[in-house]
């Protein structure tokens, strides 16, 4: 076992995904299964910074999983990918993207705190990619671990179809064992935390409890597949083969979800598990076809995961490494790949010759030859191509759908620390977006700021390490500006300026009489020339609009975008000599100003729908706040023990409540949020907001 082979088939691969809340031991997992294998010969602890899958300084430091990481191992023949996934919230987009590419989803629980919101989170994934899954009660080492009430959780919460494929024997430190209820042995694991075991006779005490789960696994294996059903009908039972495989075939169909249990810190209960999914889980090709679209004639297609089909692959992932270069990480999504293929990029129709192909463990690179269909793969320095492109041959043009990413929660307008390095900055939170495409970066024209979002706090304040560590400059994080609106209540139907300079030579003028007036919401400006008998020539009309748009640039009243306003040119008057377009810009530009602030001028504001999922005992404290956020709560609904509120709240009440959510609900609550429309900002607001703008106006002056 552990020996990796330099060629494997399609029907030699497994993939699978360790996902949960943070803290429920995917890493520790990751690094048993490794050790337990044999492809390294200790057992690194996060605890420690000495893990295969956690290198990064970030990660070391802050004994968390950040980015995720893949790990290989063999068992009998068959290459293992694994992917070691964070589990918090920030890093979610992490998840999404490794399950995209996964053939099945581990999912660990807690055995003490049980099922949990990023337990929830993760499973919604899994049900989005129609992945098989297995789940396992985790940390089964602890004293107070309850294998029953978690595994009760995992069936009401997730699914009826949870099945128990293996329980504990013993709790706390002696928990060394553990019952197979498919082979009907214990499995007696040895105290050296090697991760290997003995089979032994399951002893009397137990063996009734595993005899009913052996008969009610068997009775489930059945009822998947009518011709078993028909078979256990007949005998009352089934033979080996057929439990085989019909467990085979019902976890492949999400019939069955296996439930397992194991301490990774102690090594016991992972090896069984990865014969499992060695033995139990889909081949990448066992899982049908996958789907693409021509983007030559738009039509969806049908594409068959073999090896000897047309190469194709899926670019999932991107990592910078120093001395190394861009990596991408790609799964095959058909044909074999190998290195110096040209391949075309679908999503922008550039060539890309593919450099060595490597096989990843942790940091660690080994060259591959070849990299066959349902196979994951990395190569460095591919020019053009980003995470979620395609890859494919000449005369296959296929697009593979991308992964959906989860919309930002938080969001920080950025200031250079050294004046000039406006451009390196921008290069850099480029590169970082390539890498991690839940980080956005804008520059918002209307508010004059960089902007860059994330999925939480500590989310940003990695980008913005690693924007100094990767590429030596620095920067402050302030609040961003809030893109208010203005606009008007009231119609004034006679807003008159006439602008007159004569100092020598040729004078100025220009005289508008307007009617400023409100267009519904979401209309925009509208102009409209009513001028009668030529009061004001044809030829001056455009100067006097454009007048009247650069104040809606502008503003009026605090500087903010003017919108849904109508204003209407119906008289004025003009010189033969001193008019011209600037001297109509000019006074049409205060006609409107005049005009607008005399028609009961108002602010808008972003209102953004937000939804809390926070545990039930927070619900009256995180309602308070939304409400002292000037929140309108909109509904409630109840999912298992947590509550989802939904509410609207302005924009400008939510700069980091992300974090007051987490600290409020002891890191257990996680907040979604979008714009929905502008609503009127209250009139206390409105004047201190105008009165900090006139200001700032006067300071300038």
């Amino acid at each position: 076992m552990g020996q990796l082979q330099k060629e494997y088939t399609s029907a030699n691969v497994r993939t699978i995904a360790l996902i949960g809340h943070g803290g429920s031991g995917k890493t520790s997992f990751s690094e048993a299964a490794l050790y337990a294998t044999g492809v390294t010969n200790r057992q690194g602890k996060p605890e420690d910074g000495t893990t295969i899958s956690d290198y990064h300084p970030d990660e070391i430091e802050r004994k968390i999983s950040i980015n995720s990481s893949l790990l290989v191992t063999d068992i009998d023949g068959t290459k293992i990918n694994i992917f070691d996934t964070p589990g918090y919230t920030d890093f979610t987009g992490e998840v999404k993207a490794c399950l995209r590419v996964s053939d099945a989803a581990v999912v660990l629980v807690k055995a003490f705190e049980g099922v949990e919101v990023g337990t929830e989170i993760v499973w919604k994934y899994v049900d989005e990619f129609k992945l098989p899954a297995l789940f396992v009660v985790s940390k089964m080492d602890n004293e107070n671990g309850d294998y029953d009430t978690v595994t009760a959780a995992i069936k009401d919460r997730f699914s009826s179809d949870a099945a128990i494929v293996a329980f504990p024997d013993g709790k706390g430190a002696a928990f060394t064992g553990v019952v197979d209820v498919v082979k009907m042995k214990l499995l007696r694991f040895t105290p050296n935390g090697k991760g290997t075991y003995v089979e032994e006779d399951i002893p009397a005490a137990t063996l009734e409890h595993a005899t009913k789960l052996h008969e009610a696994l068997i009775e489930k294996i059945a009822e998947s597949d009518e011709v078993l059903l028909d078979k256990f009908f007949e005998s009352g039972t089934l033979g080996d083969e057929e439990i085989r495989k019909g467990l085979h075939e019902a976890i492949r169909d999400r019939k069955i979800f296996p439930i397992f249990c194991a301490s990774p810190s102690t090594n016991i209960g992972v090896l069984n598990l990865m014969q499992f999914v060695k033995m139990y889980c889909p081949a990448p090709n066992e899982r049908g076809t996958v789907k693409g679209t021509d983007h030559v004639t738009k039509k969806e297609m049908d594409v068959a995961v073999s090896a000897s089909g047309q190469p194709s692959l899926f670019v999932f992932k991107m990592l910078a490494e120093a001395h190394v270069g861009e990596l991408s990480f790609f799964r095959v999504m058909s044909g074999t790949i190998t290195a110096g293929l040209d391949m075309i990029n679908d999503s922008n129709g550039k060539t890309e010759r593919l450099g060595q192909l490597f096989m990843m463990n942790g940091k660690e690179r080994k060259e591959m030859t070849k990299v066959v269909a349902g196979d994951i793969g990395a190569t460095v320095k591919l020019k053009d191509t980003h995470t979620n492109n395609t890859l494919s041959v000449k005369g296959f043009p296929v697009i593979y759908p991308p992964i959906v990413f989860p919309d930002p929660v938080i969001s920080a307008a950025i200031l250079a620390k050294i004046k000039g390095e406006e451009d390196k900055i921008g290069q850099g939170l480029h590169s970082l977006h390539e890498e991690d495409p839940t980080f956005l970066v804008k520059v918002d024209p209307e508010i004059k700021q960089t902007v860059i979002s994330g999925q939480g706090e500590l989310h940003l304040a990695i980008i913005i390490r690693r924007l100094k560590e990767k590429f030596g400059v620095d920067v402050d994080t302030i609040e961003p500006r809030i893109p208010f609106k203005e606009t008007i209540r009231g119609i004034v139907p006679h807003a008159e300026f006439k602008h007159k300079k004569q100092s020598g030579g040729r004078g100025q003028y220009g005289h508008v009489v307007l009617k400023v007036e409100p267009q519904p919401r979401g209309v925009g400006f509208e102009f409209e020339d009513a001028i009668v008998g030529g009061v004001v020539p044809g030829r001056f009309v455009p100067a006097i609009e454009k007048g009247i748009r650069d104040v809606l640039e502008h503003g009026v009243i605090a500087g903010y975008h003017v919108i849904d306003v109508k204003a209407t040119l119906h008289f004025g008057s003009y010189h033969d000599v001193d008019s011209d377009d600037m001297s109509f810009r000019i006074a049409a530009s205060q006609a409107f100003k005049k005009g607008f602030k005399e028609a009961k001028p108002i602010l808008l504001e972003p209102i953004y729908e937000v939804e809390a999922i926070v545990p039930e005992e927070y619900m009256g404290d995180v309602m308070g706040d939304l409400s002292s956020r000037r929140g309108k709560i909109s509904g409630m609904d109840s999912d298992g023990s947590h509550q989802i509120i939904r509410a609207m709240v302005p924009l400008k009440e939510l700069y980091r409540y992300s974090t007051t959510l987490r600290s409020m609900t002891q890191g257990r609550g996680i907040h979604k949020q979008k714009f929905s429309y502008y609503d009127e900002v209250p009139r206390e607001v409105t004047e201190k907001i105008v009165a900090e703008y006139e200001k700032s106006r006067s300071g300038e002056e």
